[in-house]
């Protein structure tokens, strides 16, 4: 009797779910209030991550800057800071799981407070097909897009659970829900993150940590140089899959984050092929793949790398 009584409950709550988050869609919720959160961006150094520094300014909140690279990351405070903002920037390793620790306190030493947000933006791409890439870059992938989820997450988690308040964003791809052709370096890096981001939310939920909000980015190929050369058909790009726009990547991912979203695909139009992906025969895919001109996108992308680096090696004989 209380089994039936459950799958009673849990059978009407879909259907709530289902309704409301249909609604959602026309009808946007109210956004939350983040000024005075503190944020923490990795990745802060350039393309996605310094809009962000800037969007998440807007909003009244102050920025802790993560990157690896000094000036880049310095430029982007400039940035914040022109914008009336508050900025604190940190030469971080992500993937250094020693270094991630030391300047989490390092953070809370010289603020004087906790990390309420939580972007992990950081990411890599090999651009090398698997049986032409050094280990070493296959490693850093693994280690910059999931790894670092980790070392970040167990280092900023146990104050948020305390004060039952934060947010964590995963900036992932849809790359993390299918894939492609001669990425496999991101695919399953993103794939993982994507399945701990997602088993994370389960844990808070399972904890009843309600105050801990969590959203999943991922979008298509961003404008930012990092897919530099990827292709697909052209009539498809031109009127329906175009790289997106950095800035409008960020808007989207920051609609969604205010509005405490589980997970934003960017465009809509990617929840298809993620819908797809489980529901078609794996034929069936393949062959959307090739009318599309997506299994073999990734062909130009490499090729690009390897003339950028050979145009790099020539300037520097």
């Amino acid at each position: 009797m209380i089994f039936l009584m459950d799958l009673q409950m849990m059978v009407l709550d879909v259907i709530y779910f289902i309704i409301r988050n249909s609604i959602r869609i026309v009808l946007r919720p109210r956004t939350k209030p983040i000024d005075g959160e503190l944020v923490l961006i990795t990745g802060a150094g350039g393309g996605l991550g310094q809009i962000f520094a800037q969007e998440f300014t807007k909003h009244g909140a102050e920025v802790v800057l993560w990157d690896i690279n000094t000036s880049s990351n310095e430029q982007t405070a400039k940035l914040v800071r022109e914008k009336g903002g508050k900025a604190y920037t940190y030469t971080v390793d992500v993937t250094d799981r020693h270094d991630v620790y030391r300047n989490a306190e390092l953070v809370r030493r010289d603020l004087g407070r906790d990390v309420t947000m939580l972007v992990n933006n950081a990411g890599v791409v090999a651009g090398e097909r698997m049986l032409d890439c050094p280990d070493e870059m296959i490693e850093r992938s693994m280690k910059v897009n999931c790894h670092a989820l980790f070392w970040t997450v167990k280092a900023f988690l146990p104050q948020m659970k305390a004060q039952n308040h934060g947010h964590i964003v995963t900036i992932a791809s849809v790359l993390g829900l299918f894939s492609t052709a001669c990425v496999e370096d991101y695919c399953a890096s993103k794939f993982a993150a994507v399945g701990f981001h997602e088993s994370l939310a389960h844990e808070l939920l399972a904890d009843e940590v309600d105050g801990v909000k969590t959203t999943l980015v991922c979008p298509y190929i961003v404008d930012t140089g990092m897919f530099s050369g990827c292709k697909i058909r052209e009539e498809v790009e031109q009127f329906l899959l175009s790289p997106l726009d950095p800035q409008y990547c960020v808007e989207q991912a920051m609609n969604a984050i205010l509005v405490d979203q589980p997970l934003v695909c960017i465009p809509r139009l990617t929840y298809l092929p993620f819908l797809s992906r489980a529901l078609l025969p794996w034929e069936s895919n393949v062959v959307t793949y090739r009318f599309m001109g997506s299994d073999k996108c990734m062909y130009p992308f490499i090729e690009a790398r390897k003339q950028l680096l050979l145009n790099n090696s020539v300037k520097v004989e």
